[in-house]
Formats: structure tokens, sequence, C-alpha cells
């Protein structure tokens, strides 16, 4: 068995692992699995008290194209299809052998922590690639999904999993993913729906009477699970939590050691292989956010607290360098903010469930939609930013109408249309009788809200948006309400008084510029040669994306791709 909560003071003083990676995220975890796979020792550490980072609080999907999952939702998808989509989005952002080496190993790397671990996948039956327009681009198969855990499973273990974020839960720590969702919001007028929710609330129900959460793992907290029950059946792994590192140490011949610090105790281990660089990137290290996300409160960053950047501080005292050419420095997303009872604040991504629905449209200071609603997450938080240079447009303003919040909720607040007396109180939610008071409790133009309600309107009726395009893609029909009865299932007038609205913000959801690297995900320093023994996946490796948000999951994949290739490359380094 592995030991999985090691303390520093027990280690011997001459202590050497074949890879050591610092960050238990999900790119973290996977690079220590696969060299746990390959029989090394491996330590990992994490700076928090919980494994998982940003992963354990997303959706956990995987985008990977050319796995033999695809087959069974997409089998005329191919490699090539798929790398004539990257270069259409990306163009010469990135280097196109490192997206060639993403899309050589991705089917590999899938299939070898499958068949050598508790890690497993299911393909998407609908989950398109978010610039569907572009030639190359899939509507399935390419985004995986972790299968459901039972996180009883863990024992002891259960605790280090980072808990999801409460917002995202339900009746005091219930996981529920988008099947979930439909399932209980139908339970009234489906007996599969019914017999589904039952399930579900029988298990919680029974849960809570041993556990402080739930342990039906759905989404990002599976899929850690699932790395994390892996892991601690090798019996060479070794996990180091609440534990910085102090320093990375290079000799002649490349990374030689690193000293770590864990509740004061310092302690330097040997390196035979490689360090693997996962921290997460940049996003909470104080200068180098002010530097590359100007005007971009952390208060805003929805992402897990791991992320500070120390370890590519370290790494760049080594020689590495930042990638270059990137579309943005980050992945964003609009996201609203409401205070908790113990004094911290909940910041809710608006990913899918609201804003590009029937009955909602965005506004900003002046009451003018700025923005194409349906649009991906990534390029609405961009949106934000550029038409807050000529107009003020953040925070900006998600309205829409009491029939539009039953069916959909609104944030925080969940469909239904009931309960909203806290929302209110606290100031997250803003309500208006008519669109004029509603304009006045915002503080925003009323006329020009007035004018972009009207137009909504009529857009409706015709089923075109000549002004954003909105419902126009295949993306932004499926986050649309495939229900609707209307012309577009992205567009709904805004009938039904009162009014609603709460305010957004553009929140970076996680790093896109990181460190160079090649195709071994080998960090580069002088000369763009290879720094030995030094790797980067996950955030702090530059994104092959190049700051373009290509798909569900192209941070998740390609940091478990490039986790696969760095492992290797450090265990074959380890043993020669």
């Amino acid at each position: 068995m592995s030991d999985m909560n090691l303390q520093l003071g027990s280690l011997p003083p001459d202590a050497a692992f074949d890879v050591v990676v610092i960050g238990a995220g999900g790119a973290g975890m996977a690079a220590a699995l696969f060299a746990a796979i390959d029989n090394a020792r491996v330590l990992l550490v994490e700076h928090t008290g919980y494994v998982g980072g940003t992963t354990a609080w997303s959706a956990g999907t995987t985008w990977v194209p050319g796995t033999h999952h695809a087959a069974a939702v997409n089998p005329k998808d191919t490699l090539a299809d798929a790398a004539r989509y990257l270069t259409n989005a990306i163009g010469d952002r990135t280097p196109a052998s490192l997206r060639q080496a993403f899309l050589d190993n991705g089917p590999k790397a899938v299939k070898h922590i499958e068949a050598n671990s508790d890690v497993k996948y299911r393909p998407c039956p609908k989950h398109p690639d978010y610039i569907s327009d572009l030639e190359g681009s899939t509507l399935a198969g390419r985004a995986l999904e972790p299968l459901p855990f039972d996180g009883r499973l863990l024992g002891d273990l259960f605790k280090l999993v980072r808990p999801p974020i409460p917002e995202f839960t339900v009746l005091g720590g219930m996981m529920v993913d988008r099947t979930d969702i439909n399932h209980l919001l139908g339970m009234t007028k489906s007996f599969a729906s019914l017999r589904h929710s039952i399930k579900i609330l029988l298990r919680h129900a029974a849960d809570r009477l041993s556990h402080p959460r739930g342990t039906r793992l759905v989404m990002g907290n599976a899929l850690v699970a699932r790395l994390l029950h892996s892991l601690a059946r090798h019996p060479h792994v070794s996990l180091a939590l609440n534990t910085s590192v102090e320093a990375i140490s290079r000799g002649e011949h490349g990374i030689e050691s690193v000293t770590l610090v864990q509740n004061g105790q310092h302690r330097s281990v040997r390196v035979t292989g490689g360090v693997i660089l996962a921290s997460g990137g940049f996003n909470r290290h104080p200068a180098l956010r002010e530097a590359m996300l100007p005007g971009a409160d952390p208060g805003w960053c929805p992402a897990a607290p791991g992320h500070t950047g120390a370890a590519q501080d370290l790494a760049r005292g080594l020689g590495a360098h930042y990638g270059t050419g990137g579309m943005s420095n980050a992945f964003w997303a609009p996201v609203s903010i409401r205070p908790r009872p113990d004094g911290s604040k909940a910041v809710f991504p608006h990913f899918v469930m609201d804003r590009a629905k029937p009955g909602m449209l965005t506004v900003n200071q002046a009451g003018e939609r700025f923005v194409n609603e349906s649009t991906s997450y990534h390029l609405f938080g961009l949106a934000m930013q550029e038409a807050n240079k000529t107009s003020p447009s953040v925070p900006a303003y998600l309205i829409c109408d009491a029939e539009a919040l039953r069916k959909y909720g609104l944030g925080m607040v969940r469909p239904g249309g009931k309960g909203l007396a806290p929302f209110l109180a606290d100031g997250y939610l803003t309500e208006g009788r008519t669109l004029d008071e509603l304009a006045q409790k915002l503080s925003i133009n009323a006329a020009g809200l007035k004018a972009s309600v009207g137009q909504i309107k009529a857009y409706a009726e015709t089923g075109v948006d000549p002004d954003f395009q909105r419902g126009v893609t295949a993306y932004q029909q499926n986050i649309g309400d495939p229900a609707w009865t209307g012309k577009n299932p992205n567009l709904g007038a805004l009938a039904t008084a009162p009014y609603y609205a709460v305010r957004l913000y553009p929140g970076d959801i996680g790093a896109a510029t990181g460190l160079a690297t090649d195709a071994d995900a080998r960090v580069l320093g002088d000369n763009e040669q290879p720094i030995p023994g030094l790797y980067a996946v996950g955030n702090d490796m530059h994104s092959i994306m190049g700051g373009v948000y290509t798909g569900p999951g192209i941070t998740i994949g390609p940091g478990m791709v490039f986790g696969y290739l760095a492992a290797r490359h450090a265990v074959s380094r380890a043993r020669a």
C-alpha cells in the first residue's frame, strides 16, 4: 500500500525517487499514476491539504480525439479531422508538432491508463467542439467523461479528495451531473426520471448517516477519486500534502534534487529521473497575475487555491521561459459572486445552464447587448473585457424573466422559481416588477435595457439574431433548450414579469500561458534546448491550444496525455 499521507520527517536522509511530481491536480495525479504503472518510485507533492486541484471542481471532461471510445458515438471521426480542426482554430499560435504529439499519443494514453488503473471513461453522446462551424469539428466522440465512482471504496482516503463547490451540490453535499439534473427536474413527468431520482436520493440519505457529504462521486470528483484509488494500490508511491517546494537543484547532468518544506520542516530528496511540474499555473501569483491578467480581480477566479506560480518561479530560475503567441494568457468564463455565511465568497461559473437559454440576455451598463450569449464561456469572458474598453461592461448583467428563471434557474438560483428570498436579501439576485424598476435597482440605462429586450423579442419571432448571430452553430444550439418550441433554441422573449438579474464578471478558470516545452513535455531553457530532467504538464505547460478554447476538457485532456509522455520519458531517464 502506498504512503498517502507522507510526513517528511519519516524519510531517510538519503531518500531518492525516480519521479517527483509537483502538484496533485488532475494532470499531476495522472503523471504520477503513469510513472507508477511503470513501477517507478514516485513522490507526489501537493501544496494544499487536498488532492484534485481545479479538476476536482470541474466537470472532469477530458478532450482526447481518436480514442477507442469515440467509435461508439462517432465512428467516422479521424485524427486527421481533429488535426484540421485544431489548425483552423489555432493556426500558428502554437507549434503544430506539439499538437500532433498530443493527437498521436492521446489514444495510447487513454487505453494505457484504463487498462492499468481504475480510471474509466465513457464518451458523451453529444458534446460538440466549441467552434463547431470550423471544418474538422465534430458533435461527439472527442469529449470523454469519467464514470461515476463510489467514494466509499477510498476508505480513509476519501477525506483527501477536494470537496466540490457547495453551490454545485444539493441537499447538503450530494453531487449531481447534467444527467442527474435532468432527471430531478423531470421526476414528476417520467417514471424513468422518478426511478433515477429516488435511487440517488436514497443513496445520499444513507451516505449522510456516516459521511460529511455524499460518496456518489461524479464529474471531476469522480476522476480525482479514481486517480487516487489507483495511486494507492502502488507500493512505491508517496503523497506529501501541505508541502511546498523550496528549491530545485540542477547539476551537470540535469535535475538532481528537490528541497521540500512541510510544517516548517525542510527535507531534500534526490531525483533520478525527473521533476514534473503540475502545480496549476500562475493564476494566484500576485506579480504574474498583475502582469498577465491586468484588471482581473483575483476574487473573480473560480479555480482551486493551489496555483500560486511558485514552482514556475523555480523553473524560471533554472532558465525556463514562458511560451508566447497565445490568444489570451488565460481561459475565461463569466462568473457571479455571492457572499457565504462564513465570510468567504462563492464564485459561480456560468457554463451551460442559463445564459444561452431562451428568455435570457446579457447587457452592459448602458443596457445594451455586446456579446452572443450562446458563445463559449471563454469567448464570453474575453468579450466582456473587450467591450469594457469602450463602454462599462464589467460587471455585465444577465437578465431573464420569471418564466426563464423557473425553467432554467439563474446562476446559483436553482430552477423552480422558489426560495428566492435569501438571494434577494444578500443582493446576489435583483428583482424588478418592471424593466424600469430592474434598471433602476441595477443602476443601468432603462431605455437601453427596454430596447434590448424588444430586440430579443423580435429576433425570437424570426429565429435570427442579426446583431450577434446567437444560436447559429451546433455548439450554441446544444446549450440552448432542446424542448423549446420557438424557431431558435437559444432565443425567447422576456415576457413574464417580474424580471431578474445577476451581475457577471470575467473569471479566469485556468492558465493558458505556461512554460515552453517540447513534445515530451520537457521544459525548454536557453537556446530552446530541454532542461534535462525537468518537465511541465497541465497548466504549468504552455497550452497547445494557444489560448483558444477549442472544446470541452481541453485542459484536462492534454494534461493527461502530456503527463503520460513526461512520465514515460522521466522513467526511462531514471533507468538509463
